[in-house]
């Protein structure tokens, strides 16, 4: 009984002390909260110009006499004494990680609630009724889970601590609202290449400039050649300061050290590691020379005379480029020339004896399909032929006649005695052996292409016109047994079986050709004279072509062609490019049957705009022009079509590492 009544009294005893330290703590929080808010809500004041939805606007501000430009004029005069960081940490904190003040998700057991509306200095997103409400927990004074129309206004998403860099913000980017204008709480992130901050205003150049930046490749190596055209700009007038010798010293220097560097190195990957402490070296070299005062006419002299030699360079650049391209584009790649020397070295090797062929009875029977092919690439023939092969309906009655010149002859004997293409014959020919009763040997002249351009005053035109050699017109000799002919380019990919030419009905022509209409016979006046044709007559196209030879015996076109070169020769007192060309398209004049346009699709050499659709649909692909498929300067969307007929598994391509 005593121990229970004793332990009664004491439990009462503790009541009262215990009442007493609840009061006498949650006194002390208060004051607490209270010395933090009071300087924080003055800060805010200051800043935002206490304008808020609940106290007077701008109008009623402006005429009691307190301006924000006031407010503007104190945080200045105020800013070297407060702390860098001052409103990182108090206006805007990352969500997440304040505790304090500001809090993103959560209950404000303290003074502010984010349930409903606050109509006074702080707004959330609910009715605060009271001091204290209990929805949720909230450690700090604010809450930014909504719109904040008091001292601080921001989406709960939008808050990130301001970082100082270079990055393009917008004005509209992370604001906050005061009185009901919207400014910019990044304004100080944006610098010019000075390091001042941006002047925010519609148009300016210095935003635009960071958020239109980009990334610049081998920077460095572009500052370089700056500071060293900068610097030889001033070092003649420097070199004429008597008292300025070790200053004109360094910049000899610094100059022939970032030549040398230059002259070795063309992007960042190959400067050398000491490259920084050079630059910065020449840097401190051009400040000292820009120092003193020189007369600006020599500066303006030296830089002019330094743009003229760059301007020169610059052409002597352009020259040589378009040189080297026209060498890449006309002359055999070498790895089709190590193709070619090591099969005319296995030519020899295992003995030409083996390769003789077994079917020369099929060579000059008229009755079967023969297609002629002049060439001295070895990969562009045999992709000629086994596309055409790979498409007809039937192969054994194709007899395929290769003219090549000596050089190439035994690489091509042994090629195609090689590889098979179905059923079909192929007959190597070498025109240097070939003997023709009035004319001497003949040399390998491959199908010529004519670049021809037109300019207006409103624009200007450029086509590709690809026509028969005077090897061509050798044709109804070297081939006396056939009368009729198909005679494809080595730049030709046939995609549809070809059987169909042959029954082909040309009403007594003797060329059948795709007509080219882009260039009108009127419009070559400088090459065909004024008179002897027709000028609204279409250009044909050589690539692929029937050949009536009966026709062309009958009517003698081959002395045709050659009384019109003979006539171009003696006007112009010599031969040249162009001879071809008038004596070609003058030769057939009303002797050319017109094929349907589906029969061949060219420009696959020049033209990047060709319609994949027409690709697909056409019977065979022309890549006339300078752009060849199987040059590395080919255009790789039309390379495919041209690779899928090539065997790249043969034992010499690897060898000569062909890879097109």
């Amino acid at each position: 009984m005593k121990g229970g009544v004793g332990g009664g009294s004491g439990a009462s005893a503790f009541i009262p002390a215990k009442r007493r330290w609840r009061g006498l703590v949650i006194g002390v929080l208060g004051l607490v909260i209270l010395s933090m808010l009071v300087p924080l809500v003055f800060l805010l004041g200051l800043y935002n110009g206490f304008h808020t939805p609940g106290y007077p606007s701008d109008t009623q501000n402006s005429k009691s006499g307190f301006q924000p430009g006031h407010v503007d004029d104190i945080i200045r005069k105020l800013g070297p004494t407060l702390p860098k960081d001052v409103f990182q940490n108090y206006a805007i904190k990352p969500q997440k990680e304040v505790k304090g003040f500001i809090h993103d998700s959560q209950e404000v057991k303290g003074v502010i609630h984010d349930s409903q509306e606050v109509k006074g200095g702080i707004h959330d997103s609910q009715e605060v009724k009271g001091a204290i409400h209990d929805s949720q927990e909230v450690k700090g004074v604010i809450h930014d889970s909504q719109e904040v129309k008091g001292f601080i206004h921001e989406e709960a998403k939008d808050l990130q601590p301001p970082k100082v860099d270079t990055r393009p913000t917008h004005s509209h980017e992370n604001s906050t609202k005061v009185g009901g204008r919207v400014q910019a709480a990044r304004r100080m992130t944006v610098m010019d290449e000075s390091g001042k901050p941006c002047e925010w205003k519609f148009g300016s150049y210095c935003i635009w400039r960071q958020e239109n930046r980009e990334v610049i490749k081998d920077s460095m190596v572009k500052k370089l050649k700056d500071q060293l055209f900068v610097a030889r700009a001033y070092y003649p007038s420097i070199a004429k300061l008597p008292s300025q010798s070790q200053l004109s010293q360094e910049l000899k220097q610094n100059i022939q050290e970032l030549e040398r560097v230059l002259s070795e190195s063309t992007t960042d990957l190959d400067l050398p590691a000491q490259i920084e402490k050079k630059s910065l070296k020449m840097e401190a070299a051009i400040t000292k020379a820009k120092s003193f005062h020189v007369d600006c006419n020599n500066v303006d002299k030296k830089l002019r005379q330094i743009f003229d030699l760059t301007e020169d360079e610059a052409n002597f650049h352009m020259k040589q480029s378009a040189f080297l391209f026209q060498l890449a584009v006309q002359t055999m790649p070498k790895t089709q020339h190590c193709l070619s020397m090591q099969l005319t070295v296995e030519y020899f090797r295992i003995g030409s004896t083996d390769l003789e062929p077994s079917q020369a009875e099929k060579y000059a029977d008229p009755t079967l399909n023969h297609y002629i092919i002049f060439s001295n690439n070895i990969l562009a023939s045999s992709v000629v032929i086994n596309s055409t092969v790979m498409h007809a309906k039937e192969s054994g009655n194709q007899v395929f006649h290769v003219l090549t010149d000596g050089e190439n002859y035994f690489a091509m004997k042994l090629w195609f005695s090689r590889n098979s293409y179905k059923e079909a014959t192929v007959e190597v020919l070498n025109v240097e052996h070939i003997k023709l009763n009035d004319h001497k040997n003949a040399t390998l002249v491959l199908p010529q292409e004519f670049r021809v351009s037109f300019r207006t005053l409103t624009h200007s035109r450029t086509e590709y016109i690809s026509m028969f050699s005077h090897l061509h017109y050798l044709l109804p000799e070297i081939f006396k047994n056939l009368e009729k002919v198909v005679v494809l380019e080595a730049d030709v990919v046939v995609q549809r079986d070809l059987s169909a030419l042959w029954s082909l009905d040309m009403g007594g022509k003797v060329n059948g050709a795709v007509q080219f209409c882009q260039v009108r016979l009127g419009e070559l006046k400088s090459f065909l004279g004024e008179n002897g044709y027709d000028q609204n007559d279409c250009s044909w196209m050589s690539g692929l072509n029937v050949i009536d030879l009966a026709k062309w015996r009958e009517l003698d076109l081959s002395r045709t062609f050659r009384s019109l070169v003979r006539e171009q020769k003696s006007m112009q007192g010599r031969s040249t490019d162009t001879t071809a060309l008038r004596a070609s398209l003058l030769t057939f004049q009303g002797q050319v049957y017109a094929l349907d346009d589906s029969w061949s699709l060219y420009g696959l050499g020049h033209d990047y705009k060709l319609n994949a659709q027409d690709i697909e649909n056409a019977a065979t692909l022309h890549y006339n022009g300078y752009l060849k498929p199987w040059l590395e300067l080919g255009i790789p969307k039309y390379k495919a079509h041209w690779k899928k007929f090539l065997d790249r598994e043969d034992l010499f391509l690897s060898k000569c590492n062909i890879n097109p």
